[in-house]
């Protein structure tokens, strides 16, 4: 009953007309977003996290906003998958196995639909997953000690292999680097400058929104311009829409099977929307065998995945929100902006800030069905933003960024050292090292460093209360886990889904 209760002030904060407003405008944005190759939700979320501040939302309508723009980024990225074989990001890539070739069979429209469908109950079920789950674990993790926290920091560092699909070593790398840039300011405990080098602006440490625009933002814009600075890719006509209720309801028990196998993933820290989307069209075709047609254009095999990612995509919340520890690439930028807001996420913030908590679930509801109505009858302008040249679209990109970045601080030295960011987030991917572990490092590293001396202190120094609790050692055991089990199955499940576009 209290559940509902806060449910409904949750709407009440959600339907305000101007959180409605921006809302719709995040569904938009992030579909947009969504459709254009390599992007992709991470992307979209931390290019637009400037103008949220340029904006001078409240906390609460910003992260409303961003959150419409990460589900309607997750929408939009099938779009490249059904109509260029292109997949907008990696959960879309088992999209393109059955949506590709329902457009070469001139069915481009009826995919385009029942994907957006599909996403549409994804994303319903797993919200609903998380008004149900979010309190029960919020109100279990308020029986964490600083040892526990700790274990859950180290658990959180373990699955990132998950999130990233990387080399784990690389990964390790990756997040080592974001925890040594943690280190940077004034040291809460002594007093003591670290690696600040006499610069004033570093003795409050590095700023997290600096590092993400620049991280992501800046070193996007310069893979385009390295690898799509051409003409845009002409995409394949969309044919007028003959999909019957009779064409949904033949796919509505895919797409509930793949909706709860998403949330499922999305709530594991560290599986992230590539696996909901995987095992959903691989347990789709062990259910159908050989009644099904996948791989030639089953509209089953394009609900099956789509409904898989949206599912995990909602699901990664919930960690997030309760736990402080992001489920996806996605959610480690939103956890950024909400402690740019001095807003910790966690158990807590369920009963101190539960206007954002509520009124963002409620958000989610309204956006599922914001974007059901945008998506079917706009599907014809977010086909042809595909052609539009990278050369149009980067200065634009470009633009948002720097105005953004600069309106916060007003300091020409923010922009150099985004800059920075942006040359160093570059060469990591040049390099192929993951950039979400970097992020990761640098939010949790400060709260990680707190936790630990926290505990030493509780215990005089003795280093065995960190696994002095059955929960404690649980969360090792999952923790150790979570660093071996991808070494052997990430790389598997890469070459599957891999061979399985290719093959197509």
């Amino acid at each position: 009953m209290e559940t509902i209760n806060y449910l409904i002030d949750g709407f009440g904060v959600a339907l305000a007309p101007h959180n409605l407003m921006f809302a719709l405008i995040g569904a938009f944005l992030g579909t947009l977003i969504g459709a254009l190759p390599g992007l992709g939700p991470a992307n979209g979320v931390a290019i637009l996290i400037p103008l949220a501040f340029t904006l001078g939302l409240r906390p609460e309508t910003a992260l409303i906003m961003l959150t419409a723009v990460y589900a309607g980024a997750m929408y939009g990225g099938r779009i490249s998958s059904i109509l260029l074989n292109i997949p907008g990001d990696e959960p879309a890539m088992m999209t393109c196995l059955d949506g590709y070739p329902m457009a070469k069979q001139g069915r481009a429209a009826e995919a385009l639909v029942i994907s957006a469908v599909a996403s549409f109950m994804g994303s319903l079920i797993a919200t609903i997953g998380l008004i149900l789950l979010a309190p029960l674990l919020a109100d279990f993790a308020l029986t964490f000690g600083p040892a526990e926290y700790f274990a859950l920091f180290v658990l959180a560092f373990a699955t990132l292999g998950g999130i990233t699909g990387k080399n784990p070593v690389k990964t390790i790398l990756a997040a080592s680097i974001g925890l040594i840039i943690a280190t940077v300011g004034i040291d809460i405990s002594t007093g003591t400058q670290r690696f600040t080098f006499g610069v004033l602006k570093l003795y409050e440490g590095v700023d997290f929104i600096i590092a993400i625009v620049g991280l992501f933002a800046i070193s996007e814009l310069l893979f385009f311009i390295e690898e799509r600075a051409g003409a845009g890719r002409e995409a394949i006509k969309v044919n007028k829409l003959k999909l019957s209720w009779k064409d949904i309801v033949h796919v509505l028990p895919t797409t509930l099977r793949g909706s709860v196998l998403g949330f499922v993933a999305g709530v594991l820290p560290g599986a992230g929307a590539s696996l909901g989307s995987f095992i959903a069209y691989t347990l789709e075709k062990k259910v159908l065998g050989k009644k099904g047609r996948f791989g030639e254009g089953d509209p089953r095999g394009v609900a099956a995945p789509e409904s898989g990612n949206n599912g995990a995509s909602s699901g990664a919340l919930v960690p997030m929100l309760t736990l402080g520890v992001p489920g996806s690439g996605t959610t480690a930028v939103l956890l950024a902006m909400l402690i740019s807001f001095n807003i910790t996420p966690g158990p807590l913030m369920f009963t101190q800030n539960a206007d954002i908590v509520w009124g963002v679930i409620a958000a989610l509801l309204i956006g599922n069905f914001l974007l059901l109505l945008l998506n079917i009858p706009l599907i014809g302008i977010f086909v042809r933003l595909l052609s539009v040249p990278p050369m149009y679209l980067l200065p634009m990109v470009t633009m948002i960024a720097f105005v953004g970045i600069y309106a916060i601080s007003h300091s020409t030295f923010d922009l150099y050292f985004m800059i920075a960011f942006g040359i160093g987030g570059y060469l990591l991917r040049k390099l192929e090292i993951p950039l979400v572990p970097v992020i990761l490092g640098l939010l949790l590293g400060p709260e990680m460093e707190k936790n630990l001396r926290h505990a030493m202190q509780l215990s005089n120094g003795d280093w065995t209360v960190l696994w002095g609790s059955g929960l404690a050692i649980g969360l090792w055991a999952v923790a150790i886990l979570g660093l071996v089990l991808p070494v052997f199955v990430g790389p598997m499940l890469r070459r599957r889904m891999k061979a399985g576009v290719q093959s197509d």
